[in-house]
């Protein structure tokens, strides 16, 4: 890692070095950084992080025995035989230590922020720009003030390209982001009802997400997605105006002939100034079209050609928990469980909505929605109705309006028909697991949906061994 040697790293995160004994030690550079004893290296450097559950402090004899070059550290290591740097606060240094290290890479950065459709978006790019570049990308949910500095700790010297996720849920976070990502190129996908808790209204959380330019090059772009309102009105950043893509052909770059194909995902035309080339969408859901709409401007902006961009598109793969459609037994699962707002529970009833055969919706509670989140459970339990949704299975206390208000939805009953919908509410997770093999028939396509805290993968889980 490049100039990544203690005397650096300590001056970075304002530590004070200790137990550097010969002058071998002072020039060597470390191979990696980690605060998972389990992923440290020999030769790297851990950061000792104080969690709720497992202090990390108590695992630095074991890595300092497999050879690490030195340990970040709260409070000093009782008989430590490896160096170690003395810090008040190890998260805080580990931000500090991202920041040093981004400015020693010569690599282009596309930072993406919204409040939808973040991760696939990044995978769109990531796919595009991988046809040309060698590309790192964030993992899993590395994509907050523990997870960027460790993505950006991974980039290596053969990476040419860094797509890095970028989520927040205050005010200040996405500064402090920027400060570590320092972005060439800024997408944001849409301003949508994330962490309203805590962001106050739609301003409000464009405000905090618009904290991405902060960092930013000046000779940097930004892309926004022109059909969202807000960002529809974004003015210059840099020395650049906004380049918008979106279904409406006032934008820079746009999609006409978007034919839906269900779950196998859709087809589109691309308009991108003088270039018009046909695309295929191998995800499903009208809202993946933006998301190649995104991949493909950042794509031409650095170099790719469209066959490029089109060979990117239709190579993208589906991400664990984001509207992965699973082939099981029973019959087919839309796992879509990471995450939940309301505009990505409406997209999620649509594309159920487009599947074959009885379409169940298996949901939970939202989170970090302010005051109105009742009213907003509520209306996706109507909009469930409204789309023919077969079955709507609900747990969490917040989505009993859910069940409610799709029960207020459905026609009285009048010649024995009482609605197209049934509606099911159970009081936990664990009842639900209870009583969903009685709901499910044979050939039936199941959408998991709920917000993370939730913990809907044990739903994916039952479901992918339920026949």
């Amino acid at each position: 890692m490049k100039n990544m040697t203690l005397v650096n790293v300590a001056q970075a995160c304002g530590g004070a070095l200790h137990g550097l004994k010969d002058a071998t030690g002072v020039g060597a550079e470390a191979v990696s950084v980690a605060i998972d004893s389990r992923r440290a290296e020999p030769g790297g450097i851990f950061i000792a992080v104080k969690g709720g559950k497992v202090d990390g402090h108590d695992f630095i004899p074991e890595v300092a025995a497999r050879g690490a070059l030195g340990v970040v550290c709260q409070h000093p290591p009782k008989g430590c035989p490896v160096p170690y740097i003395l810090v008040e606060d190890s998260l805080k240094a580990l931000r500090e230590i991202g920041e040093y290290y981004r400015k020693q890479l010569n690599i282009k950065v596309v930072g993406i922020t919204g409040s939808v459709g973040k991760t696939t978006t990044k995978e769109f790019i990531a796919s595009v720009l991988s046809v040309k570049y060698k590309v790192l990308k964030t993992q899993g949910n590395f994509n907050n003030e523990i997870g960027l500095p460790l993505t950006v700790l991974s980039i290596r010297e053969g990476h040419e390209i860094a797509v890095l996720e970028m989520g927040i849920s205050n005010f200040g976070e996405m500064h402090r982001l920027s400060k570590i990502a320092r972005p060439d190129i800024c997408v944001m996908t849409n301003i949508g009802q994330s962490h309203l808790e805590n962001l106050g209204c739609r301003e409000g959380i464009l405000k905090a997400k618009s904290e991405i330019f902060d960092f930013m090059d000046p000779e940097g772009y930004v892309f926004v997605n022109g059909d969202d309102r807000l960002l529809s009105g974004m003015k210059q950043k840099g020395n650049h105006r906004p380049v918008r893509f979106g279904l409406n052909p006032v934008n820079d770059i746009y999609a006409q002939g978007v034919a839906g194909k269900g779950l196998l995902g859709s087809q589109a035309v691309i308009h991108a100034g003088r270039y018009v080339f046909p695309v295929e969408i191998p995800l499903p859901g009208a809202h993946m079209v933006l998301n190649a709409l995104a991949a493909a401007g950042v794509g031409m902006l650095l170099g790719l050609s469209p066959e490029d961009v089109r060979q990117g598109i239709a190579s993208v793969e589906a991400v664990g928990g984001r509207s992965n459609v699973l082939s099981l037994p029973f019959g087919t699962l839309i796992d879509d469980c990471y995450n939940a707002n309301p505009a990505s529970m409406k997209a999620a009833l649509d594309l159920l909505a487009s599947a074959s055969g009885r379409k169940v919706a298996v949901l939970g509670d939202m989170f970090e929605l302010g005051e109105n989140t009742g009213q907003m459970h509520g209306e996706i339990g109507a909009y469930a109705v409204a789309k023919g949704i077969d079955v709507l299975a609900c747990t969490g206390r917040l989505s009993r309006n859910m069940y409610e208000n799709a029960r207020e939805s459905m026609p009285g009953e009048k010649d024995g028909y009482l609605g197209k919908t049934q509606a099911y509410y159970f009081a936990d997770r664990d009842e639900m697991l209870e009583g969903l093999p009685a709901i499910l028939k044979k050939g039936d396509t199941v959408l998991v949906k709920a917000s993370h805290g939730m913990a809907f993968e044990k739903v994916v889980a039952f479901l992918k061994d339920f026949s």
